[in-house]
């Protein structure tokens, strides 16, 4: 079949030292470690598989939010487990593995990682996000409240710059590692890879390193479309409560706070709908949605080599349905 216009709802994360791929039924990781290729596989349907509500219209976007997050979380400690049992090596660039001994490695090593200490890992890490991107804006906001209003559109406007001030900053500072510089050069095998596929390519190395390490459906644009629709929906809410009582409360840090967090559901949701339909073409107007995406990705990918993309396609060769175009975008 022509993959002429073909967009698929397969998409994929960059690991340490390997990739994730999700496609409708399951997910595969693929780690490369010195001794060669490991993989994992597991059953992954989306959730309205499970019970059909969760595929209605701003339900499916919660849930299956919720779900890539707990599955990337997931296999992205498995890989560091699989870094660590190899003493923390990075294999040479010029290491090759068969794509035959590959699948012959698929194993599940013991984890070193136990529940307690990922759960641990979770609340830190939640506490860090709403921290640095959420109550530090709005903090700010509220030193500046004097001049811009404590609940004007000047200082919504001035919260969500400082937030995506912050997300680039950050990003910029953690890619000049070298092993955050590897993981992204992962994500671009990963969008690579894709794309090739989408292109109806044979997914050999030597096609797939010629297509764009650029995904117009990159996870990147979804978190910069969920910052925007989230100063959209924090303004239209907090005009109204300025007219009640509660609203001469709402420069409060803690309230401010709050409120965009039970936001937050909401937010992905509308998200998740503006995304799934700007991806279904490629018009002026979906162009112009994804461009901050693209962008932002001149920092979140770097070019693979040619070991980083055969561990990108292997991942991606065990998600491929059986059954032709249902992994169509907008299927999920």
């Amino acid at each position: 079949m022509s993959k002429k216009g073909f967009r698929t709802s397969i998409g994929g994360q960059a690991l340490l030292e390997g990739v994730m791929m999700r496609g409708p039924k399951k997910y595969a990781a693929v780690v490369r470690t010195p001794e060669g290729l490991i993989s994992k596989e597991e059953p992954a349907p989306y959730p309205k598989e499970k019970n059909r509500i969760l595929g209605w219209v701003f339900i499916r976007g919660v849930c299956n939010f919720v779900q890539s997050m707990a599955i990337g979380m997931k296999t992205l400690f498995w890989s560091a487990d699989q870094v660590a049992a190899s003493d923390g090596e990075c294999p040479a660039e010029s290491d090759t593995t068969d794509q035959s001994e590959a699948r012959s490695r698929e194993k599940a090593q013991p984890s070193g990682i136990g529940k307690g200490l990922f759960a641990v890992t979770m609340v830190i890490a939640l506490v860090l996000v709403v921290g640095l991107f959420t109550v530090l804006p709005t903090f700010i906001g509220g030193l500046l409240s004097p001049w811009i209003g404590e609940q004007s559109f000047a200082r919504n406007a001035a919260e969500t710059g400082m937030r995506l001030v912050i997300l680039l900053t950050y990003m910029i500072l953690v890619s000049l590692t070298k092993d955050i510089q590897r993981t992204f050069a992962y994500h671009g095998a990963e969008h690579k890879a894709i794309a090739a596929y989408e292109a109806g390519d044979e997914l050999t190395v030597e096609n797939v390193r010629l297509r764009s390490r650029f995904h117009p459906r990159c996870g990147t644009s979804f978190l910069l479309t969920v910052v925007l629709v989230s100063m959209i929906a924090f303004l239209l809410i907090s005009l109204p409560l300025q007219r009640l009582e509660f609203g001469s409360k709402m420069g409060n840090i803690f309230i401010r706070t709050g409120l965009r967090l039970s936001l937050l559901p909401f937010v992905v949701a509308i998200s998740y709908e503006i995304n799934r339909l700007v991806g279904r073409t490629d018009s002026i107007l979906s162009k112009i949605v994804r461009s901050p995406g693209i962008a932002m990705q001149r920092i979140t990918t770097r070019e693979p080599t040619d070991d980083m993309i055969e561990v990108a396609v292997d991942a991606l060769q065990r998600v491929i349905p059986e059954e032709e175009g249902t992994d169509k975008w907008g299927t999920e």
